[in-house]
């Protein structure tokens, strides 16, 4: 029996999602109670209704969607976009234009055959005025990559501009812009335009743009702007983290995973991140007395987690060998 370095590579990410604890009940804001919801996969906070919470479904689940209560993890309503399909929805994003509705993107962009689809699809939703569920209707909105197919879960949009960003998951990510104005006669195209984090697998914009997140299995990193990365954050331990949102008041992230009763996350975000309301260029900087704190939990956590997933990654690699062995009898 052979081995391909990518095989290795995905026998040992299940082995390390499969021991990782489901969540940290610490800093736990809440699970999904809806037992239609086991691969929540996309998240995004309402613009419009306090305390409501977006998710959908990974791949064949249908083009479906559902509002929930942050407070309680129960489901206030429940919509089918009828006008869509669900080849494989992988991430959402949501903002308030300026006329002020909300507007909801459900992103079809997963490709895990890497070129198998021609195009992908991003779905434009006005979000309910009303949480009464039932049947909406979108604008579907259809992409290719200037350069070639991709894996993607990360979908994000700018608040400031309504622009909309794909992310890739790949061990070299990569972030496209689509056009600033789409187009539904066509196929719109996807231009790179800057570089991700290895294997990400959701993205998101603060709500009044000043920054934005990449979200990977282990980690997140924020960035104040394409390629300049203001830091990185600690990620609770979640079985398969598939999802990442700003709060409403950008001052945290939301982070999920997939699973029946999946939990959501909350994240404190670094003092640095946190939207002022009044920025000046003349703002103090932190002072050293107060940097190494930051740095020194940050490198706590993940030195411990990485002692984690290489004890997982040994065990794996002793797993695959004895396989390996016995196959080749």
């Amino acid at each position: 029996m052979g081995w391909t370095f990518r095989g290795i590579g995905l026998a040992l990410l299940v082995a390390v999602l499969w021991v990782v604890p489901a969540h940290a009940d610490d800093d736990e804001l809440f699970e999904f109670t809806d037992p239609r919801i086991t691969e929540s996969s996309g998240l995004a906070v309402s613009p419009t209704h306090p305390g409501i919470v977006y998710t959908h479904n990974d791949s064949d689940a249908g083009a479906v969607f559902y509002a929930v209560d942050s407070a309680t993890g129960r489901t206030k309503a429940a919509y089918t976009v009828a006008n869509a399909e669900a080849r494989d929805w992988e991430g959402m994003a949501a903002y308030r234009d300026r006329s002020g509705r909300g507007v909801l993107f459900f992103g079809d962009i997963g490709d895990n055959l890497d070129g198998a689809w021609p195009d992908i699809s991003v779905y434009k939703v006005t979000e309910p005025a009303r949480l009464r569920g039932g049947t909406v209707s979108a604008v579907r909105y259809r992409f290719r990559y200037a350069d070639q197919a991709r894996n993607a879960e990360g979908l994000m949009v700018d608040p400031r501009t309504g622009r909309l960003y794909v992310v890739t998951k790949e061990f070299d990510g990569l972030i496209y812009a689509a056009p600033k104005q789409l187009r539904t006669d066509q196929v719109n195209v996807l231009k790179r335009v800057g570089s991700a984090p290895t294997m990400a697998t959701d993205a998101a914009f603060a709500p009044d743009g000043s920054s934005f997140v990449i979200r990977t299995y282990f980690s997140a990193t924020l960035y104040r702007k394409i390629d300049d990365e203001i830091s990185g954050v600690a990620m609770p331990m979640l079985r398969q983290a598939e999802s990442i949102t700003y709060s409403a008041d950008g001052k945290s992230l939301l982070t999920g995973s997939e699973g029946g009763r999946s939990p959501v996350v909350r994240v404190p975000l670094p003092e640095s991140a946190v939207p002022s309301p009044s920025p000046t260029p003349e703002a103090p900087k932190p002072s050293p007395s107060t940097q190494p704190v930051a740095v020194e939990s940050q490198g706590a956590d993940t030195g411990l987690m990485i002692a984690l997933w290489l004890g997982v990654a040994v065990g794996a690699v002793g797993i695959i060998v004895g396989i390996a062995r016995w196959a080749g009898r």
